[in-house]
């Protein structure tokens, strides 16, 4: 498994007011003050537990259920920046959406270092490795164990027929002992779909609560489900009483493998599935036929540390008041629309953290010591070699700023063609062109990556609107990869970048999100990327642009409808009224009566919109914005030597839209304009250093402008 850790870096720091105007004497104060609080709680904790013994109150199972109300203000807590555990089963999409929001809940209350173990897939691991290390949250460390290797942990599981939704990653569970690290002793087991309302230490603590036999921690089941009377001949796996759920888990792993836990389990499910023939909920049938036949082994917790949300459960009789809940669980198919009389109240706590701003998450923990990772190292020297003088700071600034990027947000699937020569739509956008998404799926069946820049609210209403579109649910070839918003510029080039390293094809058509493609254009550029060759030359493929200022317009089926509609007013050749020369080197004369592929020249501030090989290279992060986002890369294009092709039977047509907000920025604003112009100035210096002479004709096209 790899292991890596993320740490402290350069950016400001959200600290509670109080702790801004401390001065590092009152914080010292301070920490001994709660150093001592703890250690007198801790000795009244103490005396309770001999009081209690002494009267032949101690520990026995649901003593700590009636006790949940008056106990859990004085229940234990970690150790000041003792490590916690914790260990999720991901698999797919859906689930490493869901896990994100597992996470703020535990990173919004949490004051301790936590290490948390994922057993995943490739999908989630591709996703969370990447959301982790562009997250950057100090004092947390990430371990990945990948379920078809090394240890092959799905054949441990495997074998045993499941009926649950959940399929193979729903007993993964059961191998928690052979995946984690041999020596680590203790860890929290959590489903994805948990959400926490208190500190996570405070169930960490409960480890030391365990007598010397337990060996795991496990909320009783709030349904009727293992008392098998839901329906006529309804017949559970056997359990102890109501059973346990398995949604959330103490596993004390020392101990299980001290006695043997893989066998007991295994033989424990050998025997259970001669008569039971397969199980219905997964790891949770299995834990509890265990636990049936060796109910020593496990510490019942306190229910509000599972307040189970499925149809008919007694969760309500978990708590009393807001103060009580501890951990929700939506533990049934139905989610968010579950029965329950407090379910508003539920839903909302959910919905904070699924909108919450993840970066509001990147605290500091004062007073545990951490190691920064090499990239956060990398970070804070970058940020400390820009000069706060400098006029063009805040542009310098965003270009070393890393974003949090959350890959193939939605259920992706691709299958390569067999001929190699297939093609991605490669864009970016933010919400307010969401509108465009349906038309482009109409005009473009081949794949499409796709880069959203959006906060954290916005992404779950991009999410609602692609799940309600009959147009985007039914394109499973369509990768939405989110880039989350920080900062003031919009770092259009960094989005690009996230779009085109995630295109699955060996070509990618590199456009922007208010075009819509000629029908058929998927299947022209396959062939053309054929004709021409392209997999030994370096060429780049022009599609002719054009726009129209009408919001309804009859689209042109063919070159011969474009060109009249292009005679009649209907349509301009693009940026013709306030830019002719970004597109002028298309030579838009000879495209009329074209019918093979030309040959154009580089001309300054030619930014065409082009197919090419998809290891081209990447967009010039410095430009965000408005303004040579695109010049800049077609200039490296022809720096590298990419012949420009203009394809006689293509063509695009630009839809009308407001303005963005950086265009605006752009015209208002002299500063603006000027750091653009340095920033071109430094481009140009660059392409010398790295082209040679062959880059001086860039610096004389811009004298001569």
């Amino acid at each position: 498994h790899c292991t890596w850790r993320a740490k402290p870096h350069g950016r400001s720091l959200l600290l509670s007011p109080c702790l801004v105007e401390s001065t590092e004497a009152r914080l010292l104060e301070r920490e001994v003050l709660e150093s001592r609080v703890r250690q007198v709680e801790e000795e009244n904790r103490q005396i309770r537990l001999q009081l209690s013994q002494s009267q032949g109150l101690a520990a026995q199972p649901g003593e700590e259920e009636r006790a949940n109300h008056s106990e859990c203000a004085r229940s234990p807590t970690a150790e000041k920046c003792e490590l916690i555990h914790v260990a999720c089963v991901c698999a797919g999409h859906n689930a490493s959406r869901d896990v994100v929001t597992l996470v703020k809940s535990i990173l919004f209350h949490r004051r301790n270092p936590l290490h948390f173990h994922f057993i995943t897939d490739t999908v989630a691991n591709q996703i969370l490795s990447t959301l982790f290390q562009s997250w950057m949250v100090p004092s947390v460390q990430i371990s990945f164990y990948d379920s078809m290797r090394p240890l092959l942990l799905n054949l441990q599981v495997s074998w045993i027929p499941n009926k649950h939704y959940s399929g193979i990653y729903g007993l993964m569970k059961l191998t928690l002992t052979k995946a984690l690290p041999s020596d680590l002793s203790k860890v929290i087991v959590l489903d994805t779909d948990i959400t926490f309302a208190t500190d996570i230490a405070e169930l960490w603590a409960i480890f030391r609560k365990f007598t010397e036999k337990q060996v795991i921690g496990l909320v009783e089941n709030q349904s009727d489900w293992y008392l098998g009377n839901l329906w006529k001949n309804h017949k559970p796996w056997p359990a102890l009483g109501r059973g346990f759920n398995t949604g959330v888990i103490l596993l004390y792993l020392e101990r299980l493998r001290r006695i043997s836990w893989e066998q007991m389990w295994r033989l424990t499910a050998e025997r259970e599935l001669m008569s039971m023939l397969s199980t219905s909920l997964a790891d949770q049938d299995i834990f509890n036929a265990f636990i049936k036949q060796n109910p020593v082994l496990v510490h019942q917790l306190p229910c509000f540390w599972n307040v189970q949300l499925s149809d008919h459960t007694r969760s309500e009789q978990c708590y009393t008041e807001v103060s009580d809940l501890k951990v929700i669980h939506w533990n049934s198919p139905k989610k968010l629309r579950v029965k329950n009389k407090h379910v508003e109240f539920f839903r909302n706590l959910y919905l904070t953290f699924l909108e919450y701003d993840g970066n509001l998450l990147r605290r500091e923990l004062f007073g545990c010591p951490s190691q920064a990772s090499s990239e956060n190292t990398r970070l804070q020297k970058a940020l400390e070699d820009l000069d706060e003088d400098d006029q063009c700071y805040d542009f310098r600034r965003e270009r070393i700023m890393v974003h949090r990027v959350h890959l193939y947000f939605l259920q992706y699937e691709y299958t390569p063609t067999e001929d190699d020569m297939d093609i991605t739509l490669v864009a970016q956008l933010s919400m307010d062109r969401l509108q465009m998404l349906e038309a482009i799926c109409k005009h473009w069946e081949g794949p499409i990556s796709l880069a959203l820049y959006m906060s954290d609210a916005e992404a779950q209403q991009f999410l609602r609107y692609a799940q309600a579109s009959e147009v985007l649910k039914n394109r499973k070839n369509v990768g939405y990869h989110i880039v989350y918003k920080e900062g003031q510029f919009y770092p259009v080039n960094l989005v690009r970048n996230i779009a085109l390293r995630n295109a699955k094809t060996p070509y990618v058509f590199l456009t922007d999100i208010d075009f819509l493609p000629m029908y058929g254009l998927y299947d022209y550029l396959r062939k053309s990327i054929v004709q021409l060759d392209m997999a030994n030359t370096k060429k780049a493929l022009v599609v002719p642009a054009f726009e129209t200022l009408r919001y309804r317009l009859s689209f042109p089926k063919s070159k011969a409808e474009l060109l009249s509609m292009l005679d009649m007013g209907t349509l301009y050749t693009f940026r013709y009224h306030v830019w002719t020369k970004g597109h002028a080197p298309t030579n838009y004369a000879k495209w009329r009566t074209a019918t093979t592929p030309y040959k154009v020249e580089w001309e300054a501030d030619f930014e065409p919109y082009v197919v090419v090989r998809s290891d081209c290279p990447e967009y010039d992060q410095r430009f965000v914005g408005f303004g040579w986002n695109k010049v800049s890369h077609i200039m490296e294009l022809d720096a590298q030597e990419y012949e420009l092709m203009v394809l006689p039977n293509a063509f695009m047509i630009h839809m009308p839209h407001a303005p963005s907000f950086d265009i605006s920025k752009f015209r208002s604003s002299a500063s603006y304009r000027y750091c653009l112009t340095t920033l071109k100035d430094e481009f140009h210096q660059d392409l010398s250093r790295k082209y040679g002479a062959a880059a001086l004709k860039y610096l004389t096209a811009q004298r001569n402008i």
